[in-house]
């Protein structure tokens, strides 16, 4: 085989002189400039599989200016090098070039011991399709990790992700990862940059892979090597925690309305719907139109959440099984239905206002308080009827695109 193979105009792939035929395990890592620690590197992560016991490579995504490719396919490392830069594009792009059955992932500054691998192996072997690293339950250099990094930003973002996805998550920003080459391809990865790595772990939740946790180690900076954080600015680390809170809120946009639209609508429906007939007085507060506005608002901003997250459900979530064509007909009528009994009860419901507002000469002078409460539960019954007929176009838009792209991609 020669030593540099070109496979597409843009990407180049680089074979070192000893390379695996038909290996167990592909050590994947993303490179830019690590030409200082590079070699070291790929001399741990080489010690890690053979002290594993089976065959492997060590496959280098590397984006450099500098000789970083060059030192790493002399150390026995394949490289691929790719015009692209963003840790996320690095694995999209290495994906078609990955041999092992297992993928382990990681950086390549010697922050993390790649020569300690059997504990990913062993879990995979086990039959976990995704095993992180945790750096948590692991050990943490002194140095290696800023204050504002392990005692807020990561607790705090890995506590958000885990109320969203119900997942038990110590560390979701660990670098070092393994998971199941097939996995890997189930996972098809969107994000570009830094946020891939909460894609990873909210796609394999959501998925229901096996998951698993191991420890790691997690070193300081060696032989004067400056973080891409560091290189990039103060502003650097904050920017990476946005991007990764947007992909929860991306990847789990129906998931993250979920319980505040329930406590909404609940609470709007009691507050709207028992004040109906008029004020009810408990103790010395009176519940009068005001609260019953308060209630009628506070609903529609809960239906709207909830509607919300049904209609991109079948856009966000993997597991989302089209309907079939009468299973999709028969809950749009369904919807429909209902959205038109809710109308003609809010007509019902407004009907003695109107009345009364008719027959006073277009004046609402001396009325009761009874009709103007029906009508306000009758008007939030015609939004809503309105709402859900909004609701049943909206999903069917959403699950023919769907169907669609699977047609696409099944073609």
């Amino acid at each position: 085989m020669s030593e540099f193979q070109n496979t597409t105009r843009e990407i180049e792939l680089l074979i070192p002189e000893l390379d695996q035929s038909d290996p167990d395990i592909s050590v994947v890592v993303p490179a830019l400039n690590e030409s200082v620690n590079i070699r070291e590197f790929v001399s741990w992560a080489i010690e890690g599989i053979n002290a594993v016991g089976v065959s492997g490579e060590v496959l280098i995504v590397d984006s450099s200016v500098d000789d970083t490719a060059t030192l790493a396919r002399d150390a026995g490392a394949r490289v691929l090098r790719v015009p692209r830069r963003g840790l996320g594009r690095a694995y999209i792009d290495a994906l078609p070039y990955i041999r092992g059955k297992l993928v382990i992932m990681g950086d390549a500054d010697c922050t993390y011991d790649f020569r300690i691998l059997s504990p990913f192996f062993q879990k995979h072997e086990e039959g976990y399709d995704f095993i992180m690293g945790s750096r948590f339950r692991g050990t943490i250099e002194r140095g290696s990790m800023p204050i504002h990094h392990r005692y807020l930003g990561t607790p705090l973002t890995t506590w958000i992700l885990n109320r969203i996805f119900s997942t038990r998550f110590s560390d979701i920003h660990c670098g070092m990862r393994a998971i199941s080459t097939t996995g890997l391809r189930r996972l098809n990865l969107q994000c570009q940059s830094w946020e891939y790595a909460s894609e990873m772990v909210i796609k394999a939740s959501r998925l229901s892979m096996a998951i698993a946790e191991v420890p790691v180690s997690f070193y300081r900076d060696r032989n004067g090597r400056v973080s891409h954080h560091r290189r990039s600015g103060w502003f650097s680390p904050f920017s990476a925690a946005w991007q990764n809170l947007r992909a929860m809120f991306v990847f789990g946009a129906d998931l993250i309305v979920k319980w505040p639209s329930r406590l909404l609508t609940l609470w709007g429906t009691m507050l709207c719907f028992s004040l109906s007939f008029g004020p009810i007085s408990f103790a010395a507060v009176t519940f009068s139109v005001f609260w019953q506005l308060f209630g009628a608002l506070t609903l529609l901003v809960g239906v709207n959440l909830s509607m919300l997250g049904r209609a991109l459900q079948p856009l966000v979530d993997p597991l989302f099984e089209t309907p079939s064509e009468s299973e999709g007909r028969k809950s749009y009528n369904q919807l429909m239905i209902l959205a038109f009994a809710t109308g003609c009860m809010g007509v019902l419901a407004m009907s003695p206002l109107v009345w009364l507002y008719l027959s006073k000469g277009l004046r609402l002078s001396n009325v009761p308080d009874w009709p103007q409460h029906l009508a306000i539960s009758g008007f939030i019954c015609i939004c809503l009827a309105f709402m859900t007929f909004a609701h049943a176009v909206s999903k069917e838009v959403a699950i023919s695109i769907v169907s669609r792209l699977k047609a696409s991609v099944a073609s």
